[in-house]
């Protein structure tokens, strides 16, 4: 089977999409010089080196696709439908084009308004159609080979029954592959169909659900549980939610699945379509074009900020200046949070503990750092990279992790986003000094994924800098 490649499919894309809208506006540009000066000719108005041809070449591209990347165009690159991608390709490009009628071409020299018309519909014209056709090249070339099982998502059966064998007999029989690479099977409560454990490895029970995906490199889980293991639909749905896969399940557990589904037809096998994105696709990555700008010019502004603070935690007791720690992030993968170092060397050289408000490990420096939250500050540095967001749940190490869930099993949702440097958790509540405390602060993290909105993280964002400045942080 062929290895996908993401990060080339999605440069195929990419530059298509970039060849579509250079093309589109050269046309459009000598469509525009021809309805208005009918005595130039087409080699000239190309060659002629005009700066609004120049630089529409350079920056009419970028903003196309920028717009498709807000849009979520370039995510999910080897799951696209093609009647789908129409009508994105087409809302889009409709959007776009209105956009760069209002911005450069309403005060643009013209004989009659009639020619704003025929000049908004050329440009349509000329963006949807080229676009769609490079795309639609791109995205029939992968539906051939999944078809073809050429290339497949690994894929991982939760049930270990009679229904989780049909499923892997029927999707594994059809003469066109829907792109399921199964990889293995999950069992419930211990029992297994005869007929699938001569078929696929058992990859283990639902206990160690979470690893299973992450180490075997899982992308797409379907859920074929029996009746009688409905009890366990609640736990599984949350654990496989927490992590970066597809999920489908069985219609016959339709009844108890919460969230949003929608129902997918592969090729003959009726599957329910789970979704569990937070927000929509283009807040999203808004979200993270905001992270990516405040993050960089928060670390500009702040460099005479970042050099005092270094200065006083060097001096203020022996030890580096900096602290890194590993916390389980997105999809509960690790990552090293970084923070100005408040404690003093060798504070959880008995094992590790959470802080308090007379807790002797911090440093006189690291209470004031911690009150006005200047520890946190490195962390843009964690958002850049990618572990971390502005807003989100904080990261918490697993140590904590594997004791919250024993009390609070939905603890497993926060893993769906990325974490925060502030939360709504942290505003509302603060640091947690034990156990107890984190699990009753979690109440505002599922709050907070429950409305997520880019309202609802400026709103956040506002509060945090007001603690800041009062100094009124827990």
């Amino acid at each position: 089977m062929e290895a996908k490649r993401p990060c080339l499919q999605v440069l195929k894309y990419l530059t298509a999409d970039y060849l579509a809208a250079l093309l589109s506006w050269v046309l459009f540009f000598v469509f525009r010089k021809k309805l208005v000066l009918n005595d130039i000719t087409n080699f000239d108005i190309i060659t002629s080196g005009e700066p609004t041809l120049i630089i529409g070449i350079i920056v009419i591209p970028i903003f196309w696709i920028l717009l498709y990347y807000i849009a979520g165009h370039y995510d999910n690159i080897y799951h696209k439908s093609r009647l789908k991608e129409l009508g994105n390709t087409a809302f889009i490009s409709i959007l776009g084009v209105v956009i760069i009628f209002f911005v450069l071409i309403l005060d643009d020299n013209i004989i009659t308004y009639r020619n704003y018309y025929q000049s908004f519909f050329y440009l349509l014209g000329c963006q949807f159609g080229i676009t769609y056709t490079f795309r639609l090249f791109l995205t029939n070339a992968v539906v051939r080979k999944i078809r073809n099982r050429q290339i497949g998502f690994r894929t991982l059966i939760i049930g270990s029954g009679d229904q989780a064998y049909k499923l892997y007999h029927d999707l594994s029989n059809k003469p066109k592959s829907a792109g399921e690479y199964f990889v293995g099977y999950i069992t419930i409560n211990g029992s297994r169909s005869a007929e699938l454990a001569s078929s696929l490895p058992n990859m283990g029970n639902i206990d160690n659900l979470i690893s299973v995906i992450n180490d075997e490199k899982i992308e797409e889980v379907i859920i074929a549980i029996e009746s009688h293991e409905r009890s366990k639909i609640q736990e599984i749905v949350v654990k496989v939610k927490s992590t970066n896969v597809q999920i489908r399940a069985v219609p016959d557990i339709l009844d108890i699945i919460s969230g949003n589904v929608k129902m997918s037809s592969i090729f003959g096998v009726p599957l329910i379509e789970m979704s569990h994105d937070t927000m929509p696709a283009w807040q999203i990555n808004v979200k993270r074009l905001i992270d990516i700008v405040v993050s960089l010019m928060a670390i500009i502004l702040l460099i005479p900020t970042y050099i005092v603070l270094a200065i006083c935690v060097k001096f203020s007791s022996k030890g580096p200046i900096f602290y890194c720690q590993e916390r389980l992030g997105r999809y509960a993968k690790p990552f090293k949070i970084i923070k100005f170092r408040t404690m003093y060397v060798d504070a959880e050289k008995d094992g590790p503990a959470l802080s308090s408000d007379n807790d002797p490990r911090i440093t006189p420096l690291g209470r004031f750092m911690r009150k006005v939250r200047f520890d946190e500050l490195p962390q843009f540095v964690n958002v850049l990279k990618g572990d971390m967001s502005l807003v989100g749940p904080r990261p918490e190490r697993e140590f904590y992790i594997e004791q919250i869930v024993q009390r609070a099993p939905h603890y497993y949702s926060v893993f769906k986003v990325r974490p925060g440097i502030t939360s709504w958790g942290q505003v509302k509540y603060g640091y947690a000094e034990n156990v107890d405390e984190m699990v009753d602060r979690l109440k505002y993290d599922i709050i907070y994924l429950e409305n997520m909105s880019l309202y609802l993280d400026i709103k956040i964002l506002i509060y945090t800098v007001k603690i800041v400045f009062e100094g009124s942080g827990k």
